[in-house]
């Protein structure tokens, strides 16, 4: 019966009986292909600084990766149009095959030309991530007569809470598998592991094609030149224009500062604070604990988002949360043999989860909210300031201590936070005038 429901918004008729598309379907398919995918690679990026550490090749890589996901951000919201959401979708899928493939015999010359290809399938991966669940969302707000803000707050959450659940299944198949090595663990078992994400990978990709077609774009076939010159067009506006909208300007801090705390954590977190007391196998236990919490956070933030002063809310516990982590480091955390040692690393992880579950929850459903115009653009003004600021921590990270890491992040927490406060003030001031 329910197959009849998902088929029935493809054939044209103008019946008023008609039956409506299963919009949770392609939600429930979409969160599943990105966690099959990002189980792989989240752990995978999580050891890249300390299996490829000759030459800091890992580090670099990385540095590399999200500079190229950077430039190719610029772009993809043009690239997004002209392939329609669902077929971005799939070909973003392909460069991270490619990195993980890269990782079996880790080089100079496999693993600098997989992570500037990856930087292309990461943009056209996330702007087409970001425009599919919110044209769902508001397909299904339309279709069942419901409140947009509140169903782009449900979508989101379910999406980033499978999401972030990768970090705990993908680190708990690494911390399986590299258990019993020495160190990083036996170069065997590190080709197994691999093995296993490209396995989960392509079962991943297999099941982003079973994706409806969202946009009215993707049941067109254009004409080319036009097509060109519109997309010349596009990529104008959509890297330009939204630099003089003020609510853009205001949002970027925090956008960026959600790139600095991701990077954080696999940069810096694993490398100067899990791996002394834990050691490179605890890696993979510390990350799982810090998956779990993010992925319980964003299902709950995401049923507790309903507006902007909802949004407003819950960023500021976050901001909060990882606040009192980052002075913990500062001013209190010192390396310890005792029980403590192995408990606090865990502790720190759980909270800084739960500040990753609030800022993937609550940005993407602020600009779904504030631009609903140009959903690609702004998606793609996301992606290039989060992989902007991941790139400048891994180039930083081999150069400046974890103190003057901390300084960092503590002045671009408060610097953004308040940048987001004075936008939801004028936001709610001009929605009351």
């Amino acid at each position: 019966m329910e197959s009849h429901d998902e088929e029935s918004p493809l054939v044209v008729g103008d019946s008023p009986t008609q039956k409506l598309m299963n919009h949770a379907r392609d939600v429930h398919i979409l969160s599943s292909a990105f966690l099959l995918i990002f189980l792989a690679y989240g752990a995978a990026q999580n050891l890249e600084t300390t299996l490829n550490t000759e030459e800091d090749l890992g580090t670099i890589s990385l540095g590399i990766l999200y500079l190229s996901f950077t430039f190719f951000s610029m772009v993809a919201s043009s690239v997004v149009r002209v392939l329609g959401s669902k077929n971005a979708l799939v070909l973003g899928t392909t460069g991270y095959w490619l990195f993980i493939a890269a990782n079996l015999m880790p080089t100079w010359y496999t693993m600098v030309p997989a992570s500037l290809y990856m930087g292309f399938s990461a943009s056209i991966i996330w702007v087409g991530q970001g425009t599919y669940l919110t044209s769902t969302a508001r397909s299904h707000a339309r279709d069942y007569d419901l409140h947009e803000g509140t169903v782009i707050g449900n979508f989101n959450g379910e999406f980033w809470g499978m999401f972030a659940s990768h970090q705990f299944v993908g680190n708990l198949v690494s911390l399986a598998l590299l258990r019993d090595g020495s160190g990083g663990g036996t170069s065997s078992n590190t080709t197994l592991l691999f093995i296993v994400f490209l396995c989960s990978m392509t079962l991943g990709t297999i099941l982003m094609c079973f994706l409806h077609k969202r946009d009215s774009r993707e049941k067109e076939t254009p004409n080319s030149s036009l097509s060109l010159c519109s997309s010349v067009v596009s990529l104008s506006r959509s890297v330009i224009a939204p630099m003089f909208d003020v609510r853009m300007l205001l949002i970027i801090p925090l956008i960026a500062y959600s790139g600095l705390q991701q990077a954080f954590v696999w940069a810096e977190f694993t490398k100067d604070i899990v791996t002394p007391a834990l050691g490179v196998s605890g890696v993979g236990g510390a990350m799982a604990v810090y998956g779990a919490f993010d992925a319980i956070c964003s299902l709950a933030a995401g049923r507790l988002t309903s507006g902007l002063s909802s949004i407003t809310f819950i960023v500021s516990g976050g901001a909060f949360v990882q606040f009192i982590v980052l002075l913990w480091l500062l001013l209190k955390y010192s390396l310890t043999s005792r029980v403590l040692g192995i408990v606090y690393p865990l502790i720190m992880a759980a909270l800084w989860g739960i500040g990753d579950g609030v800022f993937n929850t609550q940005l993407s459903a602020l600009l779904a909210i504030l631009f609903k115009n140009d959903t690609e653009g702004a998606f793609a003004q996301l992606k290039v300031w989060q992989s902007a600021s991941i790139a400048v921590v891994f180039f930083l990270s081999p150069y400046i201590s974890l103190h003057a890491m901390l300084v960092l992040m503590i002045v671009a927490l408060c610097v953004s936070f308040a940048g987001f406060l004075f936008l939801t003030l004028q936001v709610e001031r001009s929605f009351s005038s």
